[in-house]
């Protein structure tokens, strides 16, 4: 393309709303002898499509083809706006809107325009809703004149008809076309702020008539035009629409989006938040961590939400860190200091945030309350310490002593803006309270509020038992798990966030900010293993509640919200253009109706570790386990949905099947070692699962445990054939199994989960936990150099903060899904205490 359309393009795709639009035939499909022969460029669908699917962009194609025709002909998506007979249809219905006047002329259209086609050799007539076209393409020059002038004189002259003159075509209409009125219409209806129409044909002329400002107009091909491009041919147009494609991508949110691993989580026993590497917070839900977010800034860009502070001259900053042993985060520039966390020791229904800004140069704050997913309207009122958030269902104030703010609307949400100095030892104090309207002094000077918070996480840390093999990062990963509890009520968040997607764009966009029962398990299970036993308590009791609310162990869901309640539907806030442009922004999770099989062996495998560390077992875990390898007896022979949800059909899992072996396994040991009386049929069970495991779910073909006993495809959750002990690890079977899965799935510093077709588009990256498995996999079979080579681009895949989500894309090198992530930070706590043994 020619530099200076680049450049149209590159501002094109940056405005507001943009609508795309273009012609049919000769645009983006070639011209053909045949109306009916005219096939679109299939790199010119996609893009459209593609383009369609983007937050505030619009995608028309407006031809002089009768709608239903063209409907047929371009098999275009739903999403794509399509306007026929030159902008005179914009529903299938329209013929019947014609009154009796215009019906009449149209039939006499058809009947003169017929009998004139019938003698005039290689003239073609297209029925059209509200006119008839004639095609004398294939017709020869001379044959061609003749028609016209009998044209001319005929209904031309004496039909009150509007005649449009194409390539090759004639038209007559009985209503007004216009493609540059159709534009026009279609920018108002949507709302567009600019807008780009491609044409090849003298009937676009009109459309590009209508183009000013930061509109593009590009003919295709020759010919005098009143736009402002040329390009060649249909192929061309597929090569403009790919590159806005990518432009607008990109601007939407792909080059303002922080990389996923570079954000910093803030909690304390009940709440969580993020942060960027500048000091922006992105995202923070209210009441609590599986609420609607007020500020959504990282699924939404700043219209969604966000709370910043910088610097007035915008320098980078300098860097950011934890304060050691805390959630507590710095975020530096060369004279300023900015200081989050979390406040401690709030009542139940509050969350409350602390933004301290020290240091010898102005800063800017910007407050951008946006309670639902920036769904609900809110204004802002000024106070005499601070600013009163107006509009929401619960109450919220920023108490902000000595701030002057400077209020500004955009018609439906208000934003406030100061710049501050803070002076030496008289810090800028930042308080936002959510739920409540208290905006007075804190009875608690700040700086004893920051060394409670401080103590509550350092003194916690001060009794873990860590590994010598990367123990720093092993505490923050322990950190981080336990700012994943939910104390109050016991449960573990899978993660903090929701809709960071598994591809850049794409549509695997998942809602983890709820208690999964295997990854709670296996996450407590994490944090006894370095000394905290609180956790797993917590958990257990959890669990304890929400079994009395069903019949029994086999009816549990795979996960609950925090409050141990069932799920709402899977939802979809339509308003929010996802991470990246990575859409639809989910709430909710569907897999919470599947049938997952292996979520009671987590579950079993944590009473056992808790009360081995312990000494001792309670009654009531007791109960459970035995409750959950009744579970297992009943059930274990059913196929499931699997540990990665898929929304398939249920398969006969190995994962899930080794998994109620463990059950039965662990309960016989816990029995067995605090003398607890044992069902005579758990030790046959256990057998027969485990023989049916090794019958099924072997793989002579491909020497490897499959993903299930139905096909020959290699899932790494496989290799708990022997981490859990059901083969021995020197078993040549298991050894085979590692080799293939990492032939199959291990790519450089990853391991993904799969290969195979699991029912939704796009691709994902490699899943943190997977590697550890295979880490683990590789000690267990004397293989030490890969397994520490493997963890060592683990590590370096961490964030400058330490955090992980929970994939890595080896080819772009970036991380993908939510964060930080429970099983990716377990993963790495077992593979440094394994590298250390």
């Amino acid at each position: 393309m020619p530099v200076e359309l680049r450049q149209e393009l590159i501002a094109l795709a940056r405005t507001p709303h943009l609508l795309v639009a273009c012609d049919y035939d000769g645009t983006l499909a070639p011209i053909a002898s045949t109306p009916d022969e005219a096939v679109p460029d299939l790199r010119s669908v996609a893009a459209l499509r593609s383009l369609a699917g983007l937050h505030e962009t619009t995608c028309a194609v407006i031809s002089g083809r009768a709608l239903r025709d063209l409907a047929t002909l371009s098999r275009l998506p739903g999403e794509v706006h399509l306007v026929g007979s030159h902008g005179s249809e914009f529903d299938v219905g329209f013929v019947h809107a014609l009154p009796q006047r215009a019906r009449d002329v149209l039939a006499e259209l058809h009947r003169e325009l017929d009998a004139l086609a019938r003698v005039t050799p290689g003239a073609l007539i297209e029925l059209k809703p509200a006119g008839v076209a004639v095609h004398y393409r294939n017709c020869a020059e001379s044959v061609a004149q003749r028609m016209l002038k009998v044209l001319e004189a005929g209904p031309r002259a004496r039909l009150d008809v509007q005649v449009t003159e194409g390539k090759a075509v004639i038209e007559f209409s009985v209503v007004e076309t216009d493609k540059g009125r159709a534009l026009d219409t279609l920018r108002h209806h949507v709302g567009a702020t600019a807008a780009i129409f491609l044409g090849d044909d003298v009937t676009d002329e009109k459309a590009f008539a209508r183009l000013s400002g930061p509109d593009v107009g590009i003919r295709v091909g020759a010919g005098e035009s009143l736009a402002e491009h040329y390009i060649g041919d249909p192929s061309d147009v597929a090569t403009v629409l790919a590159f806005l494609l990518e432009e607008r991508r990109a601007w939407l949110h792909g080059d303002q989006a922080v990389p996923i691993e570079r954000l910093t989580m803030l909690a304390n026993e009940r709440s969580v938040a993020l942060v960027t590497p500048d000091a922006k917070v992105n995202w923070l839900c209210h009441p609590e961590p599986d609420s609607a977010a007020i500020f959504a800034d990282l699924l939404g860009g700043p219209a969604a939400g966000h709370f910043s502070i910088k610097p007035e001259h915008g320098s980078l900053p300098l860097g950011q860190r934890y304060l050691p042993g805390t959630m507590i985060v710095e975020t530096r520039w060369s004279r300023l200091l900015v200081t989050d966390y979390l406040e401690h020791d709030v009542a139940s229904h509050r969350t409350d945030l602390v933004r301290r800004i020290s240091g010898s140069t102005n800063a800017v704050i910007t407050f951008a309350p946006r309670p639902e997913f920036g769904q609900v309207p809110v204004r802002l009122l000024r106070e005499r310490d601070g600013l009163r958030v107006v509009g929401t269902s619960d109450p919220m104030v920023l108490r902000s002593p000595g701030v002057d703010w400077d209020i500004t609307s955009d018609g439906l949400q208000e934003t406030a803006r100061a710049v501050v100095r803070p002076r030496e030892g008289a810090p800028v104090l930042l308080e936002l309270r959510c739920g409540t309207d208290d905006i007075s002094e804190h009875a608690v000077d700040e700086p004893t509020r920051h060394l409670r918070a401080t103590s509550y996480w350092s003194d916690w840390a001060a009794n873990l038992t860590l590994p010598a093999t990367e123990p720093e990062l092993v505490l923050r990963s322990a950190l981080t798990l336990r700012g994943l509890v939910h104390v109050p009520s016991g449960s573990i968040m899978a993660a903090a966030t929701t809709s960071l997607p598994e591809e850049l764009g794409g549509v695997r966009n998942w809602d983890y900010r709820y208690c999964w029962l295997r990854d709670g398990a296996m996450t407590a299970a994490a944090l006894v293993s370095v000394g905290s036993y609180a956790e797993a308590d917590g958990f257990l009791a959890w669990l304890h509640g929400v079994l009395e609310t069903i019949p029994g162990p086999e009816r549990l869901h795979p996960l609950y919200t925090l409050q141990g309640t069932q799920l709402g539907a899977e939802a979809v806030i339509e308003s929010l253009p996802g991470y990246a442009g990575s859409r639809p922004v989910r709430v909710g999770n569907l897999a919470n109706q599947q049938v997952q099989l292996d979520v009671f062996g987590p579950v079993v495998d944590l009473v056992v570790q808790l009360a081995t560390a312990r000494g001792s077992l309670s009654d009531a875990d007791w109960s459970m386990a035995g409750a959950m390898a009744e579970a297992v007896s009943r059930r274990w022979h059913e196929p499931d949905h699997g540990i990665w949800e898929e929304r398939h059909a249920p398969r006969h899992h190995v994962y899930s099947k080794v998994m109620c072996w463990l059950t039965i396994d662990r309960t016989i040991k816990l029995g067995e070692q605090f003398g607890r009386e044992l069902d005579p049929s758990w030790v046959p069970l256990r057998d027969t699962i485990a023989t049916d495991v090794l019958k099924n779910g072997w793989n002579d073909e491909v020497q490897s445990f499959t993903t299930a006993y139905d096909g020959d495809d290699l899932d790494a959750a496989s290799l708990f054939v022997g981490l859990s002990g059901l083969i021995d690890p020197a078993d040549e079977r298991f050894q085979s199994t590692v080799t293939a899965i990492e032939a199959e799935l291990r790519s450089g510093s990853t391991v993904y989960r799969y290969r195979r077709d699991d029912g939704l588009p796009g691709d994902e990256g490699g899943f943190h936990l997977c590697a550890a498995w295979m880490i683990e996999s590789y000690l267990l079979t004397g293989r030490r150099t890969e397994a520490e080579e493997l963890f060592g681009q683990i590590v370096a895949a961490a964030g400058p903060t330490g955090l992980l989500p929970e994939e890595y894309d080896p080819i772009a090198e970036r991380s993908l899904g939510n964060h930080p992530q429970a099983y990716s930070h377990l993963g790495l706590i077992r593979c440094a205490q394994l590298l250390s043994s």
